[in-house]
């Protein structure tokens, strides 16, 4: 295909798509998907050889928010039966977190509930880096707190975090339609505070809400212009009690070309699979490692995943390695260059207002059973006195 052709050889030399050829990768079908699969994974080896790096989650507390993030089994309104707990002693999540290095994991990613964090919640987690830190040599940390108000990046950054997590969920143009309690802008300035600190930016999306093609194209343009050092990929999870508890709209297949598209847009960035892979992509997890180069080992923040075991059993059998402590993520002329998805060299292209890709993911999705029975409600590991999935 002159299509795949011409992406992978932008993506090798770090030149980024139009938004035309981002549109196309989604359209294509089915019978093409592994000539997709083999050529964005040519990009991935080129930046990342077969290098998985493993991050572990820990909720440091969870559910009671006070935000109405309609994709959220913790939301204001949830009928979710997920576990609810208050903040975690720092001893307790770094507990929490040692399970997961010892599985594997260089990074652990430090979540909590709510709008954004106050001067203690911040001086809280500030206390929990310092003990992971203390007692795991070499690990990183990325908190994930919400909305930031000034100077609480710079905290977390001199307390010993890496990286900040705060994800665009969405396009703009569709955001008023999934949350009404901040706003788009919101997110993207809490990002651009993490930069100015120092802290790596992570920020990703989810897919699977009822989006058009447009708007996850829309998405991951946004996301590559404000430039994150990874940028996770996360499947709904249709949680019963929650709005999109009715929206399964994707497939494995589905899922294989949105990983493509947020590859070859950002060539060279950390694409890291995240929730709603074992629900969505099921059998099919493996060939998604072609694509990405980075996953969540073990649970989620509510939900289960499938056993840490089964992950690193997973990585192998494909023919991956596990990345170690001692290794850079991210290409030299990124870190070099204090990051940037695609960095410059050799321009982007422009991204033209072409026609919208048609495809038909809904009526795809409509012949299949909605697999409800792989949604499984976290019920180990923290908040709870069960080990974790590590």
């Amino acid at each position: 295909m002159d299509l795949l052709n011409t992406l992978v050889d932008k993506g090798l030399r770090r030149e980024l798509p139009t938004r035309e050829e981002a549109l196309a990768v989604l359209a294509t079908p089915d019978d093409e998907l592994l000539d997709v699969v083999a050529a964005a994974g040519k990009v991935r080896r080129q930046w990342f050889g077969r290098r998985v790096k493993l991050n572990y989650l820990v909720n440091l507390k969870s559910g009671l928010c006070p935000e109405d993030c309609s994709y959220c089994s913790q939301r204001l309104g949830s009928k979710a039966e997920i576990l609810k707990y208050t903040w975690l002693k720092p001893d307790e999540a770094s507990k929490a977190a040692a399970a997961g290095v010892a599985g594997g994991a260089k990074r652990v990613c430090l979540v909590a509930s709510g709008r954004g964090p106050t001067d203690r919640d911040v001086d809280r987690v500030s206390q929990t880096i310092e003990a992971i830190k203390e007692q795991n040599e070499g690990v990183e940390v990325c908190a994930c707190l919400g909305l930031l108000s000034d100077g609480q990046a710079d905290r977390l950054r001199s307390a010993g975090a890496d990286a900040y997590n705060h994800n665009l969920n969405t396009s703009e143009g569709t955001y008023g339609d999934i949350t009404t309690t901040h706003t788009y802008a919101d997110r993207v300035e809490t990002v651009h505070q993490a930069q100015a600190a120092g802290l790596s930016a992570c920020s990703g999306l989810i897919a699977g809400m009822g989006e058009s093609d447009s708007d996850l194209v829309d998405v991951v343009f946004a996301l590559r212009d404000l430039d994150p050092d990874s940028v996770p990929v996360n499947f709904l999870i249709p949680f019963e009690g929650t709005p999109l508890a009715k929206e399964w709209n994707l497939t494995p297949q589905r899922c294989l070309r949105i990983l493509a598209m947020v590859r070859f847009v950002c060539p060279d960035v950390e694409v890291r699979l995240a929730g709603g892979r074992e629900v969505h992509l099921r059998s099919m997890q493996p060939l998604a490692l072609h694509l990405v180069n980075s996953i969540f080992l073990g649970d989620y923040l509510t939900s289960e995943g499938q056993a840490g075991q089964a992950d690193l059993d997973m990585i192998a059998d494909a023919g991956f390695e596990v990345e170690g402590a001692g290794t850079t993520t991210l290409p030299g002329h990124r870190t070099d260059a204090g990051g940037g998805c695609g960095s410059h060299a050799g321009g982007c292209a422009p991204c033209g207002d072409g026609p919208e890709a048609q495809t038909a993911p809904a009526e795809a999705a409509e012949s299949q059973a909605a697999r409800t029975d792989l949604v499984a409600v976290r019920r180990r590991g923290a908040g709870t006195d069960l080990a974790p999935n590590a």
